[in-house]
């Protein structure tokens, strides 16, 4: 009990200032199969691995909201390149993919950022908004993003919403969540 006390108070200053983390260890491959993400303008830190395919999200409203979305990659110790990646956000008429927003990684001046609370270094890379925050606002409906670059792989970390907002069951969670988002920044995802 003692340890589950000195790990919530470490883990407070994430609760305050931080993205909620999320692993996303699901099988997101297709439109059929995107990860949701629920309640669009709360922050999360969406932490997934390409393996050969592109990985998709679904962000459902049923009224308009500010929508933030933005690409980051965990920035590895004595690792001086990293995969640079890009997302689309896609709304479906029918059953016609529509891209409405095409965001490139690739032509993105990507900067280096230290995370004081997370105690950790990223890249940053290009975002629907400005530092951090919305400055959209989507109509009610279904929106896909799909995250991408040439080879789909590699590690990489999708922000969406920018209320920070963390719950009981969220601060909960984080002591068995954060030693996976801690595995992100292992030596073994360098690229050479």
């Amino acid at each position: 009990m003692y340890l589950i006390k000195i790990i919530f108070i470490l883990l407070i200053p994430l609760t305050v200032f931080g993205h909620q983390p999320v692993i996303n260890d699901q099988n997101t491959n297709s439109l059929s199969s995107a990860y949701v993400i629920e309640k669009p303008e709360v922050s999360k830190a969406i932490y997934g691995n390409l393996q050969g395919e592109p990985h998709y999200y679904l962000i459902g409203s049923e009224k308009e909201f500010n929508f933030y979305a933005g690409i980051t990659v965990p920035k590895i110790d004595e690792c001086p390149t990293f995969r640079k990646f890009s997302f689309n956000v896609i709304k479906m008429n029918n059953s016609e993919e529509i891209i409405i927003e095409q965001i490139d990684g690739n032509s993105f001046e990507w900067w280096e950022w230290y995370e004081p609370y997370g105690k950790k270094w990223y890249w940053i890379g290009p975002e629907i908004g400005a530092e951090f925050k919305s400055n959209t606002i989507y109509e009610p409906g279904n929106y896909y993003i799909k995250v991408f670059n040439e080879s789909n792989t590699g590690n990489y970390v999708l922000a969406t919403g920018d209320i920070e907002k963390f719950g009981p069951l969220v601060i909960a969670k984080l002591p068995l969540i954060m030693p996976k988002v801690n595995e992100f920044w292992n030596k073994e995802f360098c690229v050479n």
